[in-house]
């Protein structure tokens, strides 16, 4: 059995990569008995508070991105200790997990969520806790949210978040979004990145009259990211377009949420995104696209990507297995649901971004988790442009991509685990502290037994929303069990979470993407033969 010398001098190697993480905060037992939008319950015990377990899971095929093994894991004090083939159980006191047959793996990190996030009249309907019982439910074991500036100032929105972060109930990491530019915000960039731990910063090239950047704004955001060694991500659409499309639609007599796709079409993305990235590469920075979610986009992505450019390109569930048709739906409450932006593509694209994902034109999977309900979403019943703009996705991701790119062949085990779990912790600097089952990694882990099948229903799911995008999907590939931090939050289809048990994972800054940033700058310097010295020509 390991030892706990060898355990406290793994945390010591441990501390090396680790990052500081905030202090729980007290549990609040009113939302044991809360429930999901279907009736999912939550259960209540250790799983989210007292003792860390210690667990040995036994006989699975442990699958890390680089390589897949037959080994047991160890775990003690919310750490991996050992990855081995036949580790003894040293005593009475560890939870054994068989894991025969089944693969053991990395807890998913969703790069991209909205909760309890105030937007178009409203807030969405999940918020800290019920998106994270989601979570958790479905195989993720950490996110990373947006937070929204308050009157575009960034640190009256970190207070504001922290406060919704209170009941959390898994880790969690935070971007910042950029909504207006002056010397103060660029001072605050500043602050976030080396006081409080946010690597990445979000530029709305959508939204007109909100949330929506010039240009002039997003190329000193984008100057500024690269100094600090923070990551930029686009929203990339072309807002101005975007309101003259909509206008056209409602010139038409097309009110339904069919103007919603009709007045943004892929051409308006696929724009955004090639203007985004020539101004990352007139900067030299990285640059990350989120939620691409058609052909024009992603082409222009994998035409960066072939030039030497560092584009991160991030599709989510909806883009990868739905397509538009639902727009059309008679029924409001079904069309509507399906409103996010940019939207959900003509069939197709669906399929495309699929091989983008297999190729690695497309890095790692998103959700853009930002529900809300039928009832928010009639606010647009005679309007499209008053449909709160968002889809579900924290549960079923995991459960979603296995299906349509493991079962079918498209992506390995290994790939998968990096799409969902080690690229997005490699990307946002905390590897390998997540995203890997390594000797002193986090103990975020899963068990997914590939021969069980599931069945998507908002009856069933364990956010508040009342709908579900992906009512009544089929698949095969099943999370039994997710451990998060050391301790069993799901197995046996319950949850045993408790509010106030997350934590708040700094991410830091200058990660992978920006090595070599400076060689590439100096050769440019270099190459530019400029100035010439010239002489005053004589009278």
């Amino acid at each position: 059995m390991v030892t706990h010398c060898r355990l406290r001098g793994l945390l010591l190697l441990l501390g090396a990569v680790a990052v500081a993480v905030a202090a729980s905060h007290p549990a609040n037992n009113e939302f044991c008995a809360a429930t999901g939008g279907g009736g999912a319950g939550y259960g209540c015990g250790s799983g989210g508070g007292g003792d860390v377990a210690r667990i040995l899971i036994k006989g699975g095929t442990v699958v890390n991105a680089h390589r897949a093994e037959e080994a047991d894991v160890y775990i003690e004090d919310g750490f991996v200790v050992a990855v081995r083939p036949n580790i003894p159980v040293g005593d009475d006191n560890v939870k054994v997990i068989d894991a025969t047959g089944k693969y053991v793996m990395p807890g998913g990190i969703d790069p991209h969520t909205h909760l309890e996030m105030e937007f178009m009249g409203t807030v969405t309907i999940d918020d800290f806790f019920s998106g994270h019982a989601a979570a958790l439910a479905g195989g993720t074991t950490m996110h990373i949210d947006f937070v929204i500036p308050v009157n575009g100032n960034l640190t009256a929105g970190l207070e504001s978040y922290k406060q919704k972060a209170e009941k959390s109930a898994m880790d969690y990491g935070f971007h910042m979004a950029i909504t207006k530019w002056n010397d103060d915000v660029s001072r605050e960039m500043e602050s976030m990145v080396k006081e409080h731990g946010i690597n990445s910063f979000k530029f709305f090239m959508a939204y007109k009259g909100s949330l929506m950047v010039t240009d002039d704004l997003l190329l000193q955001g984008l100057q500024k990211c690269k100094s600090l060694g923070a990551l930029a991500m686009v929203h990339a659409e072309n807002g101005d377009a975007v309101a003259e499309g909509q206008q056209r639609m409602i010139d038409l007599g097309i009110t339904g949420p069919e103007g919603h796709a009709l007045s943004r079409p892929p051409v308006l993305e696929g724009e955004a995104t090639a203007r985004a990235i020539r101004l990352a590469k007139f900067v030299n920075t990285p640059l990350y696209v989120v939620h691409v979610m058609s052909i024009d986009a992603m082409e222009e992505i994998a035409k960066a990507k072939r030039e030497g450019q560092r584009v991160i390109g991030e599709p989510v569930v909806s883009g990868l297995v739905l397509d538009d048709s639902w727009l059309w739906d008679p029924d409001f409450t079904i069309a509507s649901k399906y409103v996010m932006s940019p939207p959900i593509r003509e069939a197709g694209n669906n399929k495309a971004l699929q091989a983008a994902l297999s190729s690695g034109i497309l890095q790692l999977v998103g959700t853009d988790h930002c529900t809300f309900n039928s009832t928010q979403k009639a606010f647009g019943f005679d309007d499209f442009r008053k449909i709160p703009n968002g889809v579900n996705g924290i549960e079923e991701r995991m459960h979603i991509v296995w299906d349509s790119m493991v079962e079918t062949g498209q992506i390995s085990v290994t790939d998968y685990v990096r799409v969902t779990s080690t690229e997005c912790a490699k990307i946002f600097n905390i590897y390998p502290r997540k995203g890997a089952i390594l000797e002193g990694s986090d103990a975020d882990i899963i068990i997914l037994n590939p021969k069980r099948g599931f069945m998507v229903g908002a009856h069933t799911h364990h956010s508040r929303s009342n709908t579900n995008v992906y009512e009544g999907r089929k698949g095969k590939g099943m999370v039994e069990v997710t451990i998060s931090r050391g301790r069993v939050v799901w197995e046996d289809g319950i949850l045993n979470i408790l509010p106030g048990s997350g934590r708040y994972i700094r991410t830091p800054p200058f990660g992978y993407l920006f090595d070599g940033i400076e060689k590439s700058d100096a050769a440019y310097r270099a190459s530019l033969r400029a100035p010439v010295q010239r002489g005053r020509a004589s009278a």
